[in-house]
């Protein structure tokens, strides 16, 4: 599953770096176009000559070299992973905080693909608090945490702090694209974001939703082998590569589109934040400001989950979202049942780190065989982990 993928290495400075050699061999081998980025430190290790003979390709050092840039957005998008292999404590702690002073960095905070990293340290930093709490907020990030193992070390000691062997990172990988047959053949309708509901050709009434969480749920869906289809709201957040996007405006709008596709989908996941209501009326110029009151007619729009879970046939699965402010567990499942979904998914704006804007989101998930999962607030790449893991787990059941 390895041939034809496109990997990017990252090397930091660690006397791991010599097992760069042997992971390069083993990824050429495997028949994977390797790219390998190194921090400077990581050339007192192992040469770039070395790894650029083994992997056919430059190896790239500097974000510029004799006035040439290496676009480090472009690297970002062009790998369908990326390792970095060993980890050092210091690029630990960049990655971390985001701070961005190599092109190993630069490309890191750049990728739009899954990040692997496999840390290399001695024993008594790999215990260090510091370290943990690193770890942790990579692992928040949806990063990948590839465990050390324990032996000699270089310092004399032994213990925990060993980067994992090449044949091990090869197999990690292996299995990782293999799992991106999960959804193979399948046609999943996503949707995201806010609508506007017109109330003249200037105003309009909306809600906060930046559509970060369906674009991650889309994009994992991608990711997995699915054919994505996602219908968004206007957000300005970048869409994900390899999804086909509409793009609509009002609640009609995503009616009309989910209309459209939701029969041709094996399965839909309904994360966008609808209005409730729309005006009766547009106004056909801009309201002035007349009147110290004013009021405007509403009416209900179509409920999209609710339609949708009306013409469902029993090979569709159909996920929903109850974003909810009180009485969060009752509502949830009340929605489970009156819209015909199979899996509703909730989140509450008294969690912290939970709602519109956030980059993290905390989550319950309900299916309809009553089943109910929980976990801890994550990264909204995360969080679209969790979710789709939760519709494979349904969809085998």
């Amino acid at each position: 599953m390895l041939r034809g993928k496109k990997i990017i290495l990252g090397i930091c400075g660690s006397i791991a770096a010599y097992k760069a050699a042997e992971l390069v061999r083993g990824f050429v081998k495997a028949g994977v176009d390797v790219k390998v980025i190194m921090t400077t430190e990581a050339t007192n290790f192992i040469t770039p000559l070395t790894l650029s003979t083994l992997s056919k390709n430059e190896v790239l050092l500097n974000i510029a070299t004799n006035n040439n840039w290496e676009n480090h957005a472009l690297l970002g998008r062009w790998a369908d992973a990326m390792l970095i292999a060993p980890l050092s404590c210091n690029t630990l702690s960049k990655m971390s905080t985001g701070l961005c002073d190599n092109l190993l960095m630069a490309v890191y905070l750049s990728a739009t693909c899954p990040v692997f990293v496999a840390p290399a340290m001695d024993e008594d930093m790999w215990l260090h608090p510091s370290t943990t709490n690193n770890l942790g907020i990579l692992k928040s990030f949806g990063n990948t945490i590839i465990p050390v193992g324990t032996g000699d070390l270089a310092s004399g000691l032994m213990g925990p702090g060993r980067m994992a062997e090449p044949k091990e990172l090869l197999e990690l990988l292996e299995e990782h694209f293999e799992s991106g047959s999960d959804f193979k053949g399948k046609t999943v309708l996503v949707t995201a974001g806010p609508t506007y509901e017109a109330l003249d050709p200037v105003r309009f009434i909306g809600n906060h939703s930046s559509g970060k969480m369906g674009i991650a749920i889309a994009a994992e869906f991608y990711k997995r082998g699915a054919t994505v289809h996602l219908v968004i709201g206007p957000v300005s957040e970048p869409l994900p590569a390899g999804v086909q996007c509409t793009a609509v405006t009002s609640a009609n709008d995503m009616l009309q589109a989910c209309n459209d596709l939701f029969p041709k989908m094996d399965m839909a996941v309904m994360s966008a934040a609808v209005a409730d209501y729309t005006a009766m009326e547009v106004a056909q110029f801009k309201i002035k400001k007349n009147d110290d009151d004013f009021s405007i007619a509403l009416k209900k729009t179509v409920d999209i989950l609710k339609h949708l879970g009306s013409i469902k046939t029993e090979k569709q699965i159909l996920v929903g979202f109850a974003l909810e402010t009180n009485d969060e567990v009752n509502n949830a499942k009340q929605k489970l049942v009156q819209k015909n979904a199979d899996m509703i998914v909730l989140n509450s704006l008294n969690d912290a780190g939970a709602g519109f804007k956030h980059n993290t989101n905390k989550i319950t998930i309900f299916d309809k065989n009553g089943g109910e999962i929980s976990f801890d607030t994550k990264e909204k790449k995360a969080v679209a982990t969790d979710i789709v893991n939760a519709v494979l787990k349904y969809s085998n059941a």
